[in-house]
Formats: structure tokens, C-alpha cells, sequence
């Protein structure tokens, strides 16, 4: 009978032994899978930035009537622009959360674009009539319709999804890593099983 009695405890004793290493194991699997997962999306947390050039000829005319509309004092300018474009993406500011219980990172924010205009301005045939002279406020009209014209070419231009192609190229090295960890990526609140279902904030901060 203590044979019997024994061998019992002895077994209990190899069976808790055997699953306190097997729930060892797991957490410090699931430990390490976590600082991998953590590893990884801050190594993707650089500055990507995507440049652009453009140019632009900007015909002004300003007319100023005088008298009535018995005279017309003008202005007028040719301007030429040359644009340096830059489209940035600061990843030091994705926000994220691990939530080892579920296996789930979920994807809090994902930074906006900064996009910056640097014109470069070259006045050519500047003339004005004696009463409508150019000033100050002229130049600053010029400035912000040049700027108008250059975001627009900017919106007609493949940059902006070109930064957004080198975004998601940098995301999807934390999509493949939590697949093949069996872990799960979550972004506005649905599921991620493809980069292609990553949705992008489209504001952007223009400069």
C-alpha cells in the first residue's frame, strides 16, 4: 500500500514538475516573442522622407483704374520658381500598445505627413506704372498663388504615393513579423492581414 501511495506522489510530483516547465516555457517564449515584436517597431521608428522637384513660370498683373474707368495704371511680372519638395514621415512618433494576453500589437497612430515647399523665386519683366507701383503686399500675393499652383501639381504628381509606398514598405516589416510569431496586428480597430488593409490618415500638414 506505501508502494501504491508512493508511486502516486512521485507521479503527482512528475506531472506538476512537467507542467510548471511547460508554463515556464511558454511565458518566456511569450516574453521574448514580446521584445521581439518591440525590437522591431522601433527599429522602424526613423524619418522617411521623400524628396520632389518642380517649376513653375507664374505670369502677375495687377491694373489699378484711375479717374473712373477713364485711365488704368498696370503692373505686371514675370516669375520663375523652382521648388524643392520634401514629404516626411516622423515614425518616431507611431504609437503603439502589446497586449501579450491576446498576442495582439495594436497600432495606436500612425504619424501624418509633413509636407514643406521651399520656393525659389526669380523676377523677370518686373514693370509698373507710376501710380500702381509693386510693394510688398504684390510679392506676398505672388507667393501664395505660386504656392496654390505648386500643391496642386504636387496632388497631380506620384510623391505623395510614393511616400506613402516607403510608409507602408516600413510597416509591413512589423506585419510579417507578427504573423510569423502567431501574433496578431490591429489599426483602427479591424484586423491587419495584408499591408493593403493598413488605412492611412490623408490630412497633412503643408508648410
Amino acid at each position: 500500500m506505501k508502494r501504491v501511495v508512493a508511486g502516486a506522489l512521485i507521479a503527482l510530483t512528475v506531472v506538476f514538475v512537467y507542467r510548471s516547465c511547460l508554463e515556464d516555457n511558454e511565458v518566456s517564449v511569450l516574453k521574448s516573442n514580446s521584445m521581439l515584436i518591440e525590437r522591431q517597431i522601433k527599429n522602424v521608428s526613423k524619418l522617411i522622407v521623400t524628396e520632389g522637384h518642380f517649376a513653375e513660370v507664374y505670369n502677375y498683373e495687377d491694373s489699378k483704374a484711375l479717374f473712373g474707368s477713364l485711365l488704368a495704371a498696370e503692373k505686371r511680372a514675370l516669375v520663375v520658381v523652382n521648388a524643392e519638395v520634401t514629404i516626411a514621415y516622423d515614425l518616431k512618433g507611431l504609437e503603439f500598445e502589446l497586449d501579450e494576453v491576446q498576442k495582439t500589437v495594436f497600432l495606436k497612430k500612425i504619424p501624418e505627413p509633413e509636407i514643406k515647399i521651399n520656393p525659389d523665386f526669380e523676377y523677370y519683366d518686373v514693370s509698373a506704372d507710376y501710380f500702381n507701383p509693386f510693394e510688398a503686399a504684390d510679392y506676398n500675393t505672388i507667393k501664395e498663388d505660386v504656392k496654390a499652383l505648386l500643391r496642386k501639381k504636387l496632388e497631380a504628381s506620384p510623391l505623395k504615393s510614393n511616400a506613402q509606398n516607403r510608409l507602408l514598405s516600413e510597416l509591413s516589416n512589423i506585419l510579417m513579423l507578427t504573423n510569423t510569431l502567431g501574433w496578431k496586428l490591429v489599426h483602427n480597430e479591424r484586423p491587419i492581414e495584408k499591408v493593403q488593409d493598413l488605412t492611412l490618415d490623408n490630412r497633412t500638414i503643408v508648410d
